[in-house]
């Protein structure tokens, strides 16, 4: 299975903005946080679609609706670097990422506490991952692969020197065969999720190298 991407660009409010599509036909459900085609369900394409910092449509899942192409599938967005994706695979395990830490966010945050997301927008921020095998998973399993790409996402932040559990507006799609014997765990010790953690560590490593602007891991910053 090697992923079938396609990026492209589009000029919105005076921006130019891009957009990634995976394409993979029929066969394939999914589990995802996304606002469109979120929850689990079958999954034929994938589209992370960028948007300017800022952004304050208040329909995005009909935003998204007008950039996906037809039949069931997941859209994402961000106002991170859409173009600037990375990608990493492990076993057969595919993860494809886009990284934006304007607001390292800790999740447990004190009652009362001031949103930074609410601050004035001059870097653009959010972490959308995308992870495929070519194995069938339970629902359980789809739900515990969710957490193993969390929780590898936010060891590859903190090792890259941001003291944080990601951003506030993260989103995340595992997708499986929709056919076969089915995996019944989706831990980081399991088979599958070994690989899924491996790759999504990968990539998040390499797409927060970029956001920072260089190779060494920088100096950790304060997470709110």
């Amino acid at each position: 299975m090697t992923p079938d991407l396609r990026l492209s660009h589009r000029r919105e409010d005076g921006a130019r903005l891009a957009s990634l599509l995976w394409e993979l036909g029929a066969g394939w459900r999914g589990i995802s946080s996304a606002m469109l085609g979120g929850g689990i369900g079958p999954v034929e394409w994938v589209l992370n679609a960028q948007v300017p910092g800022g952004y304050a449509r208040m329909d995005p899942v009909e935003h998204l609706l007008e950039l996906a192409p037809p039949g069931p599938g997941v859209g994402m967005l961000t106002a991170a670097s859409v173009g600037r994706f990375t990608r990493a695979e492990d076993g057969g395990a595919h993860a494809v990422t886009t990284v934006g830490l304007r607001v390292p966010t800790w999740a447990a945050a004190p009652e009362g506490a001031a949103d930074p997301e609410l601050a004035p927008v001059h870097t653009p921020g959010t972490i959308n991952i995308i992870v495929a095998v070519p194995v069938a998973m339970s629902d359980a399993a789809l739900v515990n692969a969710v957490m193993t790409v969390t929780e590898a996402k936010t060891q590859a932040l903190v090792e890259e020197g941001f003291p944080c559990t990601g951003t506030a507006s993260d989103a995340v799609c595992v997708l499986a065969r929709a056919d076969g014997p089915e995996e019944l765990f989706g831990g980081p010790r399991s088979t599958w999720g070994a690989r899924i953690a491996r790759a999504v560590h990968r990539a998040v490593r390499q797409g927060t190298r970029a956001w920072a602007g260089q190779g060494p891991s920088r100096t950790a910053r304060r997470a709110r």
